[in-house]
Parts: C-alpha cells; sequence; structure tokens
C-alpha cells in the first residue's frame, strides 16, 4: 500500500526503499568490480558477510578483541559499496562494530496531496487445487475447467502522479573514515543522471550544495 501522510495526504517514499535502487543499481552495473559488493542483498545472513570481512581481514570470525572489530570493520568498508557509503551495524553475530555513513538519505514526501487509487486487476491463471498432486492430476482439473474458471480477480494499489522531494547529505569526515572516495562518489553521480527514476529525483539534491559545504575537510587531491 502507497505511504501517505493521513493528515496532509502527501505521499511518502521511505529512506530503505531509496537505498534498495541505489544498491541494485551498484550490483548491475558494478558486478564482479573489487570493492563494489553489497552487503545487504535479498535472502542472505548479514552475519556470514560480517564473518568473512573479519577472516578476509586476518581475524577470526567471533574474535572480540578491539583490534579484531577493528580489523573486520575496515575490512567491511573496503569489501562493500554500501557498508562505506550507508553505514552499517555488524555488531549483531561475529562482531565488527558499527560504521557510521558519509551519505544520509530522508523519507520522500510528495510536494503536493497525492490520491492513492485501489483498482481491480485480472489474473489470465489460476493456482487452484491441493497441494503435492503430480502433473496429471493438475491437468485434469485443468481440462475440467472452463476458461471462465481459470480466471481470477486481485486487487492493486497505485499513485497516478506524484513529484516527491528527497533529501540527502554527505559528510567528508565520515567519508574519509570509511574510505569513500572519489569512485564512489562519481558513482552516485551516474545514479542521479538515470532518466524517470525514483533514484534521480534523490541524488541530484546530495551531489552539490551539501558537498560544497563541507569542501574545505576534504583532502586536496579529493576532486568534488
Amino acid at each position: 500500500t502507497p505511504r501517505v501522510d493521513p493528515q496532509t495526504m502527501q505521499g511518502y517514499i521511505s529512506d530503505v526503499s531509496t537505498k534498495r535502487l541505489i544498491r541494485n543499481y551498484v550490483t548491475m552495473s558494478k558486478a564482479g568490480e573489487p570493492g563494489m559488493e553489497i552487503i545487504v542483498q535479498k535472502s542472505t545472513n548479514i552475519n556470514r558477510h560480517i564473518a568473512r570481512a573479519k577472516r578476509e581481514a586476518g581475524v577470526e570470525d567471533c574474535a572480540k578483541a578491539k583490534e579484531a572489530i577493528y580489523a573486520g570493520r575496515q575490512k567491511a568498508c573496503e569489501l562493500f559499496y554500501d557498508v562505506r557509503t550507508f553505514g552499517a551495524v555488524m555488531s549483531t553475530g561475529p562482531n565488527a562494530g558499527q560504521v557510521r555513513g558519509p551519505v544520509q538519505i530522508t523519507f520522500g514526501k510528495s510536494l503536493d496531496p497525492v490520491l492513492p487509487l485501489d483498482i481491480s486487476i485480472t489474473r489470465m491463471a489460476v493456482t487452484d487445487g491441493e497441494k503435492d498432486l503430480k502433473l496429471e492430476d493438475y491437468q485434469q482439473m485443468e481440462n475440467e475447467k472452463s476458461e471462465d474458471k481459470l480466471r481470477t480477480m486481485g486487487r492493486k494499489q497505485l499513485i497516478p502522479f506524484g513529484l516527491y522531494e528527497i533529501r540527502g547529505f554527505i559528510s567528508a569526515n565520515l567519508a574519509a573514515e570509511t574510505g569513500f572516495d572519489e569512485e564512489d562518489l562519481n558513482l552516485l553521480k551516474a545514479i542521479s543522471q538515470i532518466k524517470n527514476t525514483t533514484v534521480n529525483k534523490t541524488i541530484m539534491n546530495i551531489l552539490d550544495t551539501t558537498i560544497e559545504t563541507t569542501r574545505g575537510n576534504l583532502p586536496k587531491d579529493f576532486d568534488v
């Protein structure tokens, strides 16, 4: 169901949704490149990635010494784009501490009220029948039913139109800590140039003004 403020009827887009779009783009465009992996993946256990980071850092998976935790934290920043960009809580299993990401994104909010719609749809197939039947049983059930009985109705929610504003902030100091560098920044800029996407609306407001305010904290050779 589309997120809407019940008082103003303005629409919302969660920061998690926006970050997911960015993660998906990085996964598709940078697959196999060193340092461009994503730690928050579909249907995976994040603790596995944390343990891997600690092991590749040369420490035991479950080592609890301060030096071991820091080593795992640094290696995770090197391996995973989203860790050094958005940060991560990595004390959930094989402890690698916490990372405060330099890129922070707010909830998106529509500039005007939106109109959520709930419409009916038709699916041109069904999933009738008991589980664990044989192929022949399902085929017989299908043959015995008329065409009308092999369709079903459903519901879908949508917002026909909404112009959303999403704000983001980049901290140069935190970027220095996590290793978020010019290549990572350029990747965000590349995402911002994609037309007709939510990501485009998001990143456009992140890159210019906020970077300018922290330029004095950046190394001399860091070109923004």
